[in-house]
């Protein structure tokens, strides 16, 4: 096996990789630092770059090895992970991508962090983000733009768009990032990974919270439905005074990748209102997966064109007061998210209210809607992946308007706290990446995997970037 072939097999066999001593986690963690320096400049999908301490990490973990039983090594023993820059590492900067925070130090990890370690993560750096998360490319001032390796032109999505630039170039074995809005799911479209958001309350926003009355979760990125599920399995849990909690399955997430979902009730979509039809080639993305699910085994029948057009209002009411909250002047804010935050001045705590009681309707809504079927497939976005810089030139409510209709098919299941993933099903015309969007119950993690798996396997992803080969 060469280097790149090495630096693109699934987190999960690097792990048995290393079990088996047949590579160390120091090999291991060099091969992604060269491989950041060679090509993040040209990226820009990490903000921070930890090498000291990963190779320091890496050199104990190897030393160790030598000492250890296969049965007494965490499940990701050695295996090196970037995490999202909203994410705080202790004495590592934590930007949120705001150009005056760009060397402020984390204080402590997030729970999130600390529960990576104990997997036996190395980690190798903190991954660019829009600025405050905030938006679905990732472009904040100040730092270079995140690009898409499978073009150079175009985004890879956000607000987790380091982090899927990262993980589709071959700079880390897999990645975490966050999901307020599409911000997993997104980037996955736009790089060709799964990316799943997990159920409301399934993973610790600890030890500080999450800001946005549970629409945003934490979850992985990886290569495969099975490295998704082994790296839910470790962020996954509750913490003592969580708002929201949910039970471990059991058995585990992982476990679920191996089982067969049965025979389910699938309904899928290729509208919503009041956006309209998705773009040909997503439609078309959707329709092939309808089919490669009918034979399978099952029941798949289009659902009725939803009308979620009372999400829009309080969904950007309640996303535009945490810029308020944030505290961060405005002068440190890029130009939308200036406009946001002079909009969210003009919210009275009366209004913001209104706005969270009328998301929880629309919620009940949207699960009543989903209610008959097992699983939902839809577009991930509503067209295919845009170009680096493409809006700059417009107003701010002009993005803004830009930016509902692009995402239209995410924020649904962030207010109605579905875990929702994303699937890699082919390339368009422009040789960029895109997918479907699945969609469980409540709660129901454990479905959604395993029909993701399944299609996995009978549809398996095997592109690679140019950019990745790498002399």
């Amino acid at each position: 096996m060469n280097l790149t072939d090495l630096a693109f097999q699934p987190a999960l066999t690097q792990a048995q990789l290393v079990r088996s001593r047949e590579v160390s986690p120091l090999e291991l963690t060099e091969l992604y630092l060269d491989r950041i320096a060679a090509l993040n400049p040209q990226l820009g999908s990490y903000f921070t770059v930890m090498a000291d301490a990963a190779i320091a990490d890496a050199k104990a973990k190897t030393e160790q090895l030598t000492r250890s039983q296969q049965a007494d090594l965490p499940l990701f023993y050695g295996i090196p992970i970037s995490i999202k820059d909203l994410n705080p590492v202790a004495g590592v900067p934590c930007s949120y991508g705001i150009r005056f925070a760009r060397d402020r130090l984390a204080d402590q990890d997030d729970t999130l962090v600390k529960r990576i370690r104990q997997a036996g993560f190395i980690i190798l750096g903190k991954t660019a983000t829009s600025q405050l998360g905030s938006f679905p490319y990732t472009e904040p001032p100040g730092f270079p733009p995140a690009r898409n390796p499978w073009h150079l032109d175009y985004t890879p999505g956000g607000s987790s768009g380091g982090a899927a630039a990262a993980l589709a170039a071959g700079l880390c074995a897999i990645s975490q990032g966050s999901d307020g809005g599409g911000s997993l799911r997104g980037p996955a479209f736009c790089c060709g990974l799964v990316g799943l958001k997990p159920a409301r309350g399934r993973v610790s926003f600890a030890p500080v919270g999450e800001r946005l009355n549970g629409l945003a979760s934490n979850g992985p990125l990886a290569r495969t439905v099975a490295d998704a599920a082994a790296l839910l399995d470790v962020m996954s849990g509750y913490v003592v005074g969580d708002p929201y909690w949910l039970p471990d399955p059991d058995p585990s997430f992982l476990a679920w990748t191996q089982r067969s979902p049965g025979q389910l009730r699938i309904g899928y979509l290729t509208a919503l209102d009041p956006i309209g039809e998705t773009h040909p080639t997503c439609k078309q993305a959707v329709l092939d997966t309808a089919k490669r699910l009918e034979a399978l085994g099952h029941i798949v029948e289009a659902a009725p064109r939803p009308d979620f057009s009372g999400l829009i209002e309080p969904f950007t009411v309640v996303w535009q007061c945490v810029l308020a909250e944030a505290g961060v002047p405005w002068f440190a804010l890029e130009r939308v998210n200036r406009w946001l935050l002079g909009r969210a001045k003009r919210i009275n705590s009366g209004a913001y209210l209104r706005a969270v009681s009328q998301l929880q309707v629309v919620a009940r809504q949207i699960v009543r809607f989903c209610q008959p079927y097992d699983v939902m497939l839809l577009p991930v976005f509503m067209y295919p992946t845009v170009q680096i810089g493409q809006w700059q030139r417009l107003r701010s409510a002009q993005v803004l308007e830009k930016i509902i209709h692009w995402i239209a098919p995410c924020p649904p299941f962030n207010a109605s706290g579905q875990p929702a993933l994303a699937l890699p099903t082919g390339m368009d015309e422009r040789g960029l990446p895109i997918g479907v969007q699945l969609v469980g119950r409540p709660a129901d993690e454990t479905t959604l995997l395993a029909l993701a798996s399944q299609l996995e396997a009978a549809h398996p992803w095997e592109h690679r970037p140019a950019i990745a080969q790498i002399s």
